[in-house]
């Protein structure tokens, strides 16, 4: 039998002051989920109780049968953990990202990342703070709103939303690293190490400026195992040591973020922004974002079109927030996109390779291609779906559709391939509903509600399914292949489809033409969407406005010759 490894003594030196330790966003942003088993009161006794009853475990994986027998959960319940874990997962060599989705069962999750992840299922969200120009969004964002009164006076922009995700982690750090240590002979603090590997899973949770991308390892770019020979296994390290250097980048952090915040009181500035606005955008509608690593903001686009394609993108993720009565594409592939807040707008998102949040919607469309789609607090809002996962519906939900994938644009089967979307499975019918009630939402919820499953969406008649046209000139010149649906329509929608698309009538068709010989410019097309045909269900205004921009295509490129 051969001695335990003892911990190194060497002292891990003090922070940088140019090395600012940042929580990476997506678990707590996609990653938190509504099922109350998952939320512990003493998460370090639980979650260490539950470890030692998984780690028998050869492999130190854990599949869906195993998680839901030790969680006392449904099997589609574990699953869904699973995928949620999947899909924020800091590596992406990690077998849970790179299986198959009929394989994701047999593979299981890491042992580690499964516990990090249930852990801060006890994480609560900050509450929003209110709108810095309150009167400029009284028409789109009322006093007393359809959703729940309480929050109509609300944004969703928390300028400090990293700096209370830092002091969670502050407040919890030691009982994370406990869980991702070992114990060693001796007594006291010191009792406990943790490895270089232990160490990396941390990368779940935290990353470094500059260095926290896909494929740094989190121990290499900091100096608590830099002097490990890369040929032999590293010596762990005093947990009690590894702990306070964390702690103090922590502070170091935060201090930073804090310094910041004024500035974001009044606005990152938009910097060179290369986006297309074809309506009267604001300015500030767009916030340039500081890196990669952080998301880009589409904020406040009201009665206008808006268009963003793949290079004026950098960021992996997006948030469309607080946007209204505006028709919204979004031609890029992301790794994440949010949409908050909006009401009465079409928007159009390109491919999306790990998860999509909705949120506090109103009478949006919205037409997605992704991996994941979470749908949460929305009232009377249509989902155009391709999705590989089943859609997750909670909260407070009322009169949602949904209906299969329903657009094209010409480079979308290329950004689906890009982040791994696959079009031969849609799963945009096969709906999983959880509670009503938030328990990551720190506002409470109003008296006498009582949890209980969210409201189901319906399937959307396919009498009312058409297709949505995008006009080809927002895109330029392309070579690229696509040119239809890549998900392929059952038998009634496409039925369906076509015949709407030939049932156009001709007196409409005319109103519509005056009106674009009688001077109306591009810019405006958007508005007819809403503006034009009140009155007309939503399908024959998706209809209506991708003819019209396509007539104008056809018009300005006669005029041309």
């Amino acid at each position: 039998m051969t001695d335990p490894i003892g911990p190194s003594t060497s002292t891990i030196p003090n922070p940088s002051p140019t090395t600012l330790l940042h929580p990476r966003r997506e678990p707590f942003e996609h990653g938190l989920l509504p099922i109350q088993k998952l939320i512990f009161t003493d998460p370090l006794q639980a979650l260490t109780s539950l470890k030692q009853k998984l780690v028998s475990s050869s492999t130190q994986r854990v599949d869906s049968a195993a998680l839901a027998d030790a969680l006392e959960i449904s099997l589609d319940h574990a699953r869904l953990v699973l995928d949620t874990l999947a899909s924020v997962l800091h590596s992406e060599s990690d077998l849970l990202v790179t299986s198959r989705f009929d394989d994701v069962d047999s593979v299981g999750a890491d042992l580690l990342d499964l516990i990090l992840f249930l852990y801060i299922q006890s994480y609560k969200r900050l509450l929003p703070r209110s709108h810095k120009d309150a009167a400029a969004v009284a028409d789109v964002w009322p006093s007393t709103s359809a959703f729940d009164g309480y929050l109509s006076a609300l944004s969703p922009l928390q300028a400090d939303e990293e700096a209370h995700q830092l002091s969670y982690l502050q407040k919890h750090l030691a009982n994370i690293l406990s869980l991702l240590s070992e114990p060693v002979e001796g007594e006291g603090e010191e009792s406990l190490v943790i490895s270089m590997e232990g160490f990396e899973h941390l990368g779940f949770l935290i990353q470094f400026e500059d260095k926290g991308s896909d494929g740094v390892f989190l121990s290499r770019a900091t100096p608590i195992f830099a002097n490990s020979d890369p040929d032999m296994p590293a010596v762990p390290v005093p947990a009690s040591q590894v702990l306070d250097w964390l702690l103090q980048n922590i502070a170091s952090s935060l201090e930073h973020v804090t310094e910041k915040n004024p500035a974001k009181e009044n606005g990152p500035p938009s910097g060179s922004d290369q986006d297309v606005a074809m309506a009267d955008t604001s300015p500030s509608s767009v916030k340039a974002s500081p890196s990669v690593r952080s998301p880009c903001f589409i904020e406040g686009v009201s009665k206008s079109s808006y268009v963003k394609q793949a290079s004026d993108l950098k960021n992996s993720s997006l948030k469309v927030i607080n946007c209204h009565d505006s028709v919204i594409y979004l031609l890029v592939p992301l790794r994440y996109a949010t949409i908050y807040g909006c009401s009465d707008a079409t928007i159009v998102l390109g491919a999306v390779g790990k998860a999509v949040r909705v949120e506090h919607c109103e009478r949006v469309h919205v037409i997605i291609a992704a991996k994941r789609v979470c749908i949460a607090n929305c009232r009377e809002c249509v989902f155009f779906l391709g999705v590989n996962h089943r859609p997750l519906i909670v909260g407070d939900n009322h009169k949602l559709q949904v209906a299969p994938y329903n657009t094209y644009y010409s480079r979308l089967e290329e950004h689906m391939t890009e982040v791994g979307i696959e079009a031969t499975i849609n799963r945009w019918d096969d709906t999983l509903e959880l509670g009503m009630i938030d328990p990551h939402n720190s506002l409470s919820h109003p008296a006498g509600v009582s949890d209980a499953q969210a409201e189901s969406a319906t399937r959307l008649a396919s009498d009312h399914f058409t297709k949505f046209l995008i006009p080809n000139w927002l895109e330029g010149e392309s070579t690229c292949s696509t040119k239809d649906n890549p998900f392929p329509l059952t038998d009634p929608y496409l039925t369906s489809q076509q015949k709407n698309v030939n049932a156009l009538s001709p007196t409409d068709e005319e109103e519509a033409l005056y009106c674009l010989q009688s001077g109306l410019k591009y810019r405006h097309l958007g508005r007819i969407n809403y503006a034009m045909f009140p009155r007309l269900p939503g399908s024959w205004r998706f209809l209506f406005v991708g003819l019209l921009f396509n007539h104008a295509t056809t018009q300005a490129g006669k005029s041309d010759n």
